[in-house]
């Protein structure tokens, strides 16, 4: 198969969506197809990777590292020549739509994953001041709109699965099929003995916490939970983002600088050597549809505290392979000291767990929900010919 996938987000931006796009292409070429990126323009030319189609756009000011492709643009007819068999789409917001205006005009299966929450993002970087219910039913009626019009919808776990039942009750078919994580490349046994040492770790416990550092994320929740930690608990936040400089402050208001680091963004390939040098890992987002970094981390062998909300009570079981807390520090703070207590065995559960997300595994039921989304969609075309047919043979009868 030859396959356009858009998506609102590309390399060099990090997060969920960009991993999925990475690792789906990655897979989908390794089984013979070939996948054709569709993405916002970064700007500059070092920044741009080989192959990927670019729509013009301008750097969000709100969200620095992110782009939009707003402005118009003759790219449509460069997706019209590619002669593609389908498009998926792993955006939801302005390529979503180019993605599923181009598959109507051409008459191609449009698939589209429900990657990202939008709703509840929305609130931190909208520049309209609109009330929030208001926002949320625009969000959702647009939503609906694109979901209807799939052929096929991905969702990342069934938590968020039922909750598009509930909201856009005429897909066509939802599949549950999660990102696929490299389990060869996130695993227990990477030596991160120098990186422990680089970032003052030994004789110390570690927690870490992965991801953008934006507000949606409930960052600030972790940090608050390190004044019920014990004094050698160090918290290890990878990544950057808009909310770097506010978590940074209330590092310093409450007087924690020595038990807190940030490190920075740290490219894709490197995260394993973050996730190896500690001892646990701990999640407070309510924003996620999967939460890859639950699944990268168990990969390594960690057990996981993680907020018990949406998809991540579904990757997290209580007591297996992680503990879940409620909205509040003190609650953190007892499941990041119960993960760093872990016996073995829920370090094995960690890890078993992770390898039912493994890439090959979800790749096979991908390629099976494209070519169900190519016989659909041809199908229906046959049924609305010979109904055209058949229309053309009732007018012509009745004279």
């Amino acid at each position: 198969m030859r396959i356009a996938m858009t998506t609102d987000s590309y390399l060099p931006s990090p997060g969920g969506v960009v991993t999925a796009v990475v690792n789906a292409k990655k897979a989908l070429e390794a089984n013979g197809h070939e996948v054709i990126v569709i993405a916002p323009d970064p700007g500059k030319e070092e920044l741009r990777e080989e192959g990927t189609v670019y729509f013009p756009a301008w750097e969000c000011r709100p969200y620095p590292g992110y782009y939009v492709p707003i402005f118009p643009s003759n790219k449509m007819q460069i997706i019209r020549d590619l002669d593609v068999d389908l498009i998926h789409s792993q955006g939801q917001l302005i390529m979503g739509m180019r993605g599923l205006v181009v598959s109507r005009s051409l008459n191609l299966p449009f698939v589209v994953s429900f990657n990202t929450m939008m709703t509840e993002a929305l609130k931190y970087y909208s520049p309209f001041n609109l009330d929030s219910k208001v926002t949320e039913n625009m969000i959702w009626f647009y939503f609906r709109t694109l979901l209807h019009n799939a052929d096929a919808v991905i969702t990342l776990t069934d938590a968020i699965g039922e909750e598009l039942r509930r909201r856009a009750p005429r897909i066509k078919r939802l599949e549950t099929i999660p990102v696929g994580i490299d389990t060869d490349h996130f695993n227990p046994v990477v030596d991160a003995s120098a990186l422990r040492q680089a970032l003052g770790l030994e004789g110390k416990r570690a927690v870490v916490h992965v991801g953008r550092m934006s507000y949606e994320k409930n960052i600030d929740l972790v940090v608050r939970a390190m004044a019920h930690t014990d004094e050698d608990v160090v918290l290890v936040l990878v990544g950057s983002g808009p909310a770097e400089n506010k978590l940074r402050g209330l590092v310093r208001s409450m007087g924690i600088q020595d038990r807190v680091v940030f490190t920075g963004y740290v490219p894709l390939e490197e995260l394993r050597r973050y996730y190896a040098a500690a001892d646990a890992s701990v999640i407070a987002s309510k924003f996620e549809t999967q939460g890859l970094v639950v699944n990268e981390a168990m990969a390594c062998g960690l057990p996981v505290a993680a907020i018990g909300y949406r998809a991540l009570k579904e990757a997290v079981s209580h007591g297996h392979n992680g503990f879940l807390f409620e909205d509040y520090p003190r609650s953190c703070a007892e499941a990041m000291h119960a993960c760093l207590d872990a016996p073995r065995s829920m370090r094995d559960n960690a890890r078993r767990t992770a390898e039912r997300y493994s890439i090959d595994a979800n790749t096979e039921r991908l390629i099976s929900l494209y070519e169900y989304a190519i016989e659909s969609r041809s199908n229906r075309c046959k049924g609305s010919y010979y109904r055209r047919l058949q229309n053309i043979y009732n007018s012509i009868s009745l004279r």
